[in-house]
């Protein structure tokens, strides 16, 4: 049997598509939808190799619809996941007999990797999906009659999955009940620990970051966060907070860039009374109101030396004192420390006090943009479609390829945010329940992306113009020089000495690039 090349996933569940999908990413193209009627425009445009319908929450009426769509698909080619006790085997229609199988998995059950696998070997026996569900062949009176006729002849039982499907059953003692059942503490755990598929990531290198941040998580240790602005370092900071024991505690999220200079200690440590002209009264500071939870210190990059050295009194020994206080709190909170730049500039150019970056170096995990993680864009862009169209009450029924291609060929530099609120507003201008590139802003469109400090922002519209690898290191080495000149107030003789480069050969280059000033 050949390979699988297109797999279509229709589900209602943001979690079965993002998990299903994980473990089939890179072995197949996956088209993801939510909805039956996206579903059935994608088949009839795209005509996949394999559809799976996850109808474990369907009313009658999208039952009836899911076998329509699934009627005209050749034999073998579908799988339906239902709940135990869903479908009654005298309830099947007999053309879904011929074209699908059906896999029962209950609502909260998260083990999809023998589903995957069934998929991506369509031709493999059929399998078990819980060790508290049994499987039982259909009977002869629901095996259409040619290949009762070819069984009888043969001798044999019809075998194999793209003949004659299974029909998984749970034992007298299971009841079929769609209502949710409450986890148990080994399910706790299992739910909580799947991190890469709750960021929604299918990007191998940052799936292997995630595996080790999810190890970090289970400790109590304090843990930093590097990654652009939008690119998901705060829902990242969540997912730690709900994978370690502390998730049933508060998790408090606290922007330092969002707050004036002289009052981020106040905010962070409190203060007493008197302690400065507008103090009141007595306030508790965040560290003492996120209890025993967690608390998220982001761009941490903006603390003076001053407020960095109480920070890191407080990572070390959990202690600091209120301001205008003498007396010594101690704090409880786990602690997850965020920055939009990367420490060790900041660093060398005597802005942040090593001490506290050794400290927070130990345990970092780098962010990487939503540039770097293409196998990311596609279900990131379906999953923000299909979750406004919801909230704006616009019904989508079809996401065009040239969508997709064109959010591929754009670099975001404001990252997942920036592709979300570009989502958002195209659901807005959607016209027939069609996405189509005319439904984008107009600078995603035409590939003007907006200011960004990375070069590689503007070195991914050099490799999507194909251009030479002469050309794109001429381009890297414009962006440094640039970089290099801002961070030294436009003083040459200082960037040559940054860059580690005589004044002449940073004149030549200047003048190469045409950044020397006109006369």
């Amino acid at each position: 049997m050949k390979a699988l090349e297109v797999v279509l996933i229709c589900s209602g569940s943001p979690g079965f598509l993002r998990s299903v999908g994980t473990l089939m990413a890179g072995q197949c193209r996956l088209m993801e939808c939510y909805s039956l009627s996206e579903a059935a425009q994608m088949m009839k445009l795209h005509r996949p190799d394999y559809a799976v319908f996850d109808i474990r929450s369907a009313a009658p009426q999208q039952l009836a619809r899911t076998f329509a769509a699934i009627s005209h698909v050749r034999s073998g080619d579908c799988i339906l996941v239902t709940v135990p006790g869903q479908l009654p085997r005298n309830s099947l229609p007999e053309e879904v007999l011929h074209c699908a199988r059906i896999v029962e998995l209950s609502t909260h059950d998260e083990n999809y990797h023998e589903l995957a696998e069934q998929i991506l070997t369509p031709s493999s026996p059929s399998f078990q999906t819980s060790a508290s569900i049994q499987d039982e062949s259909f009977p002869p009176e629901l095996v259409p009659k040619s290949t009762r006729d070819t069984a009888t002849s043969s001798g044999k039982r019809p075998a194999g999955p793209d003949l004659l499907p299974n029909v998984l059953r749970p034992p007298p003692s299971v009841p079929a009940s769609n209502e949710p059942q409450r986890s148990t503490p080994a399910e706790a755990a299992a739910a909580s620990s799947a991190m890469c598929d709750r960021f929604r990531t299918r990007t191998p290198e940052l799936r292997t970051m995630l595996k080790r941040l999810e190890v970090a998580a289970r400790h109590n240790v304090t843990i930093l966060l590097i990654g652009e602005t939008g690119a998901g370092k705060t829902h990242l900071a969540s997912l730690i907070h709900e994978s370690s024991t502390r998730s049933h505690e508060p998790f408090l999220h606290v922007a330092c860039g969002a707050l004036p200079g002289e009052l981020i200690e106040s905010e962070l440590f409190g203060h007493v009374k008197g302690a400065f002209t507008s103090a009141h009264a007595d306030k508790d500071g965040k560290f003492l109101v996120a209890g025993n939870g967690t608390i998220l210190l982001d761009e941490i990059d903006v603390l003076t030396p001053d407020q960095q050295v109480k920070l890191l009194r407080v990572i070390e020994k959990g202690e600091f004192e209120p301001v205008g206080s003498n007396k010594t709190l101690h704090v409880k909170a786990r602690i997850i420390a965020a920055s939009n730049l990367q420490l060790q500039p900041l660093v060398e150019s005597g802005r942040f006090r090593p001490d506290l970056y050794y400290r927070l170096n130990t345990l970092s995990f780098t962010l990487p943009p939503l540039r770097k993680r293409l196998p990311d864009i596609e279900p990131l862009a379906r999953f923000f479609v299909h979750h406004h169209a919801s909230i704006l009450s616009v019904d989508i029924v079809e996401i065009a390829p040239d969508f997709i291609e064109c959010l591929l060929s754009y670099p975001w530099p404001g990252n997942v945010r920036e592709m979300e609120n570009a989502i958002r507003s195209a659901v807005i201008y959607s016209q027939n329940g069609i996405m189509t590139v005319d439904t984008l802003p107009t600078h995603v469109v035409e590939g003007t992306a907006g200011p960004a400090n990375d070069p590689s922002v503007t070195a991914f519209f050099a490799v999507r113009r194909g251009e030479s690898l002469e050309n794109r290191i001429e381009l890297t080495e414009k962006d440094i020089i640039e970089q290099a000149l801002l961070s030294n107030n436009f003083s040459r003789t200082n960037t040559a000495r940054h860059l580690g480069i005589s004044r002449v050969t940073l004149y030549n280059k200047m003048r190469k690039y045409g950044m020397m000033p006109e006369r």
